[in-house]
């Protein structure tokens, strides 16, 4: 063992796999045939002395070894993106990258503006943002595989440092014509058995209403599900159903779509959306002027 020289393309190989559940899919993300991946897998097993996955028909899952090396792994490249960052100032010639994991309201209509100014102003940085459902943005973070989360609600994050972001509010959207038009608020108890317009499955709204109705002991009758906010409301506007969405959203394209905005009583419908992180200290020097960079932006734009 005290022999073993660790490659990081193998490295980054063995996480992309882990990560993925899948050799074939693991390998095209870091860009190598199947084969060479699995050469590589097999031979930094070879090198341990221990298997690092269990093959399975539908992929592969982690071995005991093989979690104990993940987590280490990812410790790896996040010291590694702090060398990079605090190496930045010296050299541009090396980029850095960090991977931030959001909510559906912070990747639709917060983080498009914050993120288009951080990265004209930090050409050697880039960022890979993906949606996610906020239990799952908490634990990826924990774990190591993302670098900063932004979620709501009240998800555990015992083992996290967590900042206070911005605050929004899911609001139910009704047809101009509605007979709910005329409310200014309601509970959400009174229109759980209307047809709704909802985003598609794997939108972390969608995914937090379903979470809600579950606990409610009520199955929505969903008519459509749509790709963003904008067809949402266009369906809404077009007499197919309400549909629910963050009232920052619903408050601009009610300008350009006939709609009605209308309060939700309910206290889970006040979404307070946190910035998470291991450590805001052990993160790359870019990261930690991201976050801050978040939370400037956020703060010119309260009123």
């Amino acid at each position: 063992m005290t022999s073993i020289r660790y490659d990081l393309v193998d490295l980054r190989l063995f996480i992309s796999i882990a990560e993925a559940g899948n050799l074939t899919r693991g390998a095209e993300r870091v860009h190598l045939s199947v084969g060479a991946a699995s050469m590589r897998i097999k031979n930094l097993e070879e090198a341990l002395g221990t298997p690092l996955f269990m093959r399975r028909s539908k992929g592969v899952t982690l071995t005991p070894a093989g979690d104990s090396l993940l987590t280490h792994a990812r410790r790896v490249f996040r010291d590694l993106e702090r060398l990079h960052g605090d190496l930045q100032s010296f050299s541009r010639g090396l980029r850095g990258r960090i991977r931030v994991l959001a909510n559906t309201t912070a990747i639709t209509e917060i983080l498009p503006r914050a993120l288009g100014s951080y990265l004209t102003s930090h050409p050697h940085v880039d960022v890979e943002l993906e949606e996610r459902l906020s239990p799952e943005i908490a634990r990826s973070v924990a774990d190591g595989s993302a670098d900063i989360g932004i979620l709501a609600g009240n998800i555990r994050t015992d083992e996290l440092q967590v900042l206070p972001y911005q605050e929004d509010s899911l609001v139910l959207a009704v047809p101009s014509r509605h007979p709910l038009a005329t409310r200014t608020e309601i509970d959400f108890a009174e229109v759980s058995a209307l047809s709704f317009v909802s985003l598609q499955q794997g939108s972390a709204i969608h995914g937090f209403m379903e979470n809600i109705v579950a606990d409610m002991g009520v199955e929505l009758d969903i008519r459509i599900k749509v790709a963003g906010f904008g067809s949402l409301c266009r369906m809404v506007e077009a007499g197919v159903g309400v549909g629910i969405l963050p009232g920052s959203v619903a408050h601009r394209l009610k300008q350009s779509h006939d709609i009605v905005v209308v309060r939700l009583l309910n206290p889970w419908a006040v979404r307070e959306l946190k910035i998470c992180v291991q450590s805001l200290e052990d993160l790359p020097s870019f990261g930690r002027e991201l976050v801050e960079h978040l939370i400037a932006q956020s703060s010119q734009a309260r009123p």
